[in-house]
C-alpha cells in the first residue's frame, strides 16, 4: 500500500510502498476513502509537543472507509461498514474517566497517527472498539475533518454550556473554526469569528458569523469588549496571543475554553484578581467521545452543518503541509484514495 511516512521530525514525509497490515485481535482493516489534514499532524510530524510520537510513523487520525477485514474476536458483519477512525483510538476501558464516560482523560489512551500508525495510508488499522459508523447521508469526504475538527469544536461548545443570546467568540477560523461557529449557531449563540485572513474571516460571514474581527488590522479585545464583550471564547488558533486576547474579550462569567496546541509548551499569564472578582472559567476541552462523534455525524446528516474542504493527494502531502502552516487553506484539506 502506499503511505505518507515521518521519518523524521521536522523533514519531509516520504511516500513509500509498505505492506498491507493485517487486523490483530479486536481489530479492523479499513481501505482509507478519505483521510483529512489536521494540525495536530503537523505538529505530530515536526515532534512539537513534550510527548513525542516515535519515527518512523504514519500520521494522519481523521480517516474514513470501509472494513475490509476483522481480527479474531470481532464481528464479520463489520466487513463493508464504512467507518471512521478518530484520534481516540483505544482507550483502557476501566479507569475512572473511562467508566464515567470521559474516555479522551484516559491516561493509557492510544491516538491513531500518533501512538500508532494512523490514516495517512490506502488501509489503516484501528481498533474495533474505537472506530465510528459513518451514516449513509455523511460522504466520506465530509465525513474525514468532521472526525476530527468537528467533534473536537462540537465537544468544546458542549463544555462551554453556550445558552441561546450568548457572545462566541471563535479565535481562528480554519478547519476547526468553520466547525465551531456552525455548532454556536445551532445552540442560539450570537457568534464573533476573529482571524488574521480576509478570507477566512469572509467564510465566517458566509456561515452566519454576526461580528468579523480582523486581528492583522484591529485590536480583537477592543472590537469584541465595544460590541458587548464575550461570554464565551473557543480558542482554535495554535498562538499564546489568541489565548491572551481571548481571556481578555470576556465578560463576568465568561468562559475561556482552550483548544488549539501551540507548541513549546506555550503557556499564558492568567490574572488571579480578574479572574476571581470576575468568575471567569477557564477550561481545557480535548477531542470529544465516539457518542459527540456521532452526535455530529447525525448534525450533519440532517443538513445543519457544512463541510468547507478542498481535496488533495497523499503525494501533495508536504505542499498541503505548507499551505496550512501559511494559512492558505480556507479550511480543511481532505487526501482522496
Amino acid at each position: 500500500m502506499k503511505a505518507a511516512v515521518v521519518t523524521d521530525f521536522g523533514k519531509p514525509l516520504e511516500i513509500r510502498d509498505l505492506p498491507v497490515p493485517e487486523p490483530g485481535p479486536g481489530q479492523v482493516l479499513v481501505k482509507m476513502e478519505a483521510s483529512g489534514l489536521c494540525h495536530t499532524d503537523i505538529h505530530a510530524a515536526h515532534g512539537d509537543w513534550p510527548v513525542k510520537p516515535r519515527p518512523p510513523f504514519v500520521p494522519g487520525h481523521e480517516g474514513v472507509g470501509p472494513v475490509t477485514a476483522v481480527g479474531a474476536g470481532v464481528s464479520a458483519d463489520l466487513v463493508g461498514r464504512r467507518v471512521a477512525v478518530p484520534w481516540l483510538g483505544s482507550s483502557c476501558g476501566t479507569c475512572r474517566y473511562c467508566v464515567s464516560g470521559r474516555q479522551t482523560l484516559c491516561e493509557k489512551q492510544v491516538n491513531s497517527g500518533y501512538s500508532v500508525d494512523g490514516c495517512f495510508a490506502e488501509y489503516a488499522v484501528a481498533d474495533a472498539g474505537g472506530v465510528v459508523a459513518v451514516p449513509d447521508g455523511v460522504p466520506s469526504f465530509d465525513a474525514a475533518p468532521l472526525t476530527c475538527a468537528g467533534v473536537t469544536t462540537y465537544k468544546a461548545i458542549k463544555v462551554a454550556r453556550v445558552t441561546p443570546a450568548e457572545r462566541v467568540a471563535v479565535f481562528g477560523v480554519g478547519g476547526l473554526g468553520h466547525l465551531a461557529l456552525q455548532y454556536a449557531r445551532l445552540v442560539g449563540g450570537f457568534v464573533t469569528a476573529v482571524d488574521l485572513e480576509p478570507d477566512k474571516l469572509g467564510l465566517a460571514h458566509r456561515l452566519g458569523a454576526d461580528e468579523i474581527v480582523n486581528a492583522r488590522t484591529h485590536d480583537p479585545v477592543e472590537e469584541i469588549v465595544r460590541a458587548g464583550g464575550a461570554d464565551v471564547a473557543v480558542v482554535l488558533a495554535a498562538a499564546p496571543t489568541a489565548f491572551e486576547q481571548a481571556y481578555r474579550s470576556l465578560n463576568r462569567g465568561g468562559r475561556l475554553v482552550m483548544v488549539a496546541l501551540p507548541g513549546d509548551d506555550a503557556a499564558i499569564s492568567v490574572p488571579v484578581f480578574d479572574t476571581v472578582l470576575g468568575g471567569i472559567s477557564v477550561i481545557g476541552s480535548i477531542v470529544g467521545t465516539r457518542q459527540d462523534l456521532a452526535e455530529v455525524f447525525a448534525l450533519h446528516a440532517a443538513g445543519r452543518t457544512q463541510v468547507v474542504a478542498e481535496p488533495r493527494r497523499l503525494e501533495e502531502v508536504n505542499d498541503s503541509f505548507e499551505e496550512v502552516l501559511a494559512g492558505r487553506a480556507e479550511a480543511r484539506l481532505v487526501f482522496e484514495f
